[in-house]
């Protein structure tokens, strides 16, 4: 079950939680023109940067905080949780895929255009995480590290409550033999997220359910999977592969983020 407006999706998992605010925010609702139209948070693209500072300073104020208050990384597609107590400036911003918080009003965030964004918490212990989660990161171990980092702010992982947002699906999802000998050579017992193409036999990889595995495999307590493939979803969502598709010479990222209220 999930909740939806115009500017951000909510999981019903978290949505029931005191004392968090989340939202997988749209590409609706902001500023920005042309290919980037309109709720870009993405400080990487080519966007005008006045335009984007006010997408994000609109999802701060949706989540009941000051622009100041955001707290994003420079993704990398590694494996590298951060511990958050404030927020960056974006040229300070640490390389990182995950960021996690025990500060109640920072609301920590990433950005993505096809990968899976997870949010986290731990109620009890009051722990937020935000992970940026593509097939390397999760891979090598984002998924693993965004838990350790809670943690080690006194977060349980059996405690923790999680959702996958929009990412592209399966059938979107079309990767070379090469990506897929890498995995199983790895995790033998990964070749269920794989299934073929019917037309040109090519894998397809079905990301949300690897991370969900990964999350289940840190002992995650709650795992959710909202279900919504931002390939397919054109008018709400943004895609980098839609992006090539189209030959487009640039993509807008929407952005993820959750807060302790």
């Amino acid at each position: 079950m999930i909740t939806e407006d115009k500017l951000r999706i909510q999981a019903a998992n978290l949505s029931v939680v005191d004392g968090i605010d989340h939202g997988f925010f749209t590409r609706l609702g902001g500023v920005s023109e042309g290919l980037y139209e309109s709720l870009n948070c993405g400080v990487g693209s080519q966007d005008a940067p006045s335009a984007v500072a006010e997408n994000r300073a609109r999802v701060a104020g949706l989540l009941g905080e000051t622009p100041s208050k955001l707290a994003t990384v420079y993704q990398k597609h590694s494996n590298v949780a951060v511990v958050a107590d404030g927020s960056w400036e974006p040229g300070s911003r640490p390389e990182a895929d995950a960021v996690v918080t025990a500060t109640p009003g920072l609301i920590v965030g990433i950005v993505t255009a096809d990968c899976a964004p997870v949010l986290l918490c731990d109620p009890e212990a009051r722990v937020v995480g935000a992970a940026h989660a593509g097939w390397c990161g999760a891979f090598t171990g984002i998924v693993e590290a965004t838990v350790a980092a809670m943690t080690g702010l006194g977060a349980k992982p059996e405690q923790m409550i999680a959702a996958i947002g929009p990412a592209i699906s399966q059938g979107a999802y079309e990767v070379g033999e090469d990506y897929k000998a890498r995995l199983l050579e790895t995790e033998p017992d990964a070749g269920t997220f794989f299934a073929n193409d019917d037309g040109t036999g090519e894998p397809h990889f079905d990301l949300p359910a690897y991370v969900a595995d990964r999350l289940a495999r840190a002992e995650v307590g709650e795992i959710y999977d909202l279900g919504i493939c931002t390939y397919y979803d054109e008018t709400r969502l943004y895609s980098y592969r839609r992006s090539q598709h189209h030959g487009e010479v640039d993509y807008g990222r929407q952005i993820s983020a959750i807060v302790l209220t």
